[in-house]
């Protein structure tokens, strides 16, 4: 992509570190149309014409990192993932290039994501330069959520196991929402219930 006028320089940061204790195996390998999640997953990404994408592994990184093979994206594996989501957060935005303006912090787990819906959410970042930019879905607030570089070093601040809720909070009256008519941004995996739920939304 371009990043001429207009054209401020966003990444992605897809989380794929987790120990996926409530799923009982790894979900990152769970197939989706044939393929890894974690590869779905971060192929949507890569398509969205973002100037950078990392994934960020930890559990289960070498598997994680194999099924990847190919694909333009750097990695960034947190020996800490243990510590909970803030602390992949922390490992990609260490991991972005110099020139990004904006990030968005994409869940490993979020199969039924497309290009475009990532690409409105940049639109609108662009349009608007707010310091936070979520989907919405029927008054839900989804994911993925793009923070402006001005929110970085507070993301960095963030501990435990969350991620960007506690800057949400903190700005909600800075973000800008993008309405969409697509559950993809509020349906995650976290259990066998919610990866057989899935398959037929996006097998």
């Amino acid at each position: 992509m371009e990043t001429g006028a207009g054209k401020l320089p966003v990444a992605a940061i897809v989380l794929a570190a987790g120990g996926s204790t409530r799923m009982g195996q790894p979900k990152q390998l769970l197939p989706i149309d044939d393929q890894p999640m974690v590869r779905h997953v971060t192929e949507v990404v890569a398509d969205s014409g973002l100037e950078q994408v990392v994934v960020v592994t930890g559990a289960n990184a070498r598997a994680v990192e194999a099924v990847l093979a190919g694909l333009p994206v750097d990695l960034a594996r947190n020996e800490s993932w243990s510590e909970g989501m803030s602390s992949s957060m922390r490992s990609g935005l260490r991991a972005l290039r110099t020139e990004t303006q904006a990030v968005l912090i994409v869940l490993g787990d979020q199969p039924g994501l497309t290009a475009a819906l990532l690409q409105s959410l940049v639109d609108r970042y662009r349009a608007t330069r707010a310091p936070i930019v979520a989907p919405i879905y029927r008054g839900r607030r989804g994911n993925p959520v793009l923070f402006d570089r001005a929110l970085f070093p507070e993301l960095l601040a963030v501990q435990g196991d969350q991620g960007g809720r506690v800057l949400i909070d903190r700005y909600q009256d800075r973000m800008e929402q993008v309405e969409v008519d697509d559950p993809a941004v509020v349906m995650d995996v976290d259990s066998p219930r919610d990866y057989h739920g899935l398959l037929g939304a996006v097998g």
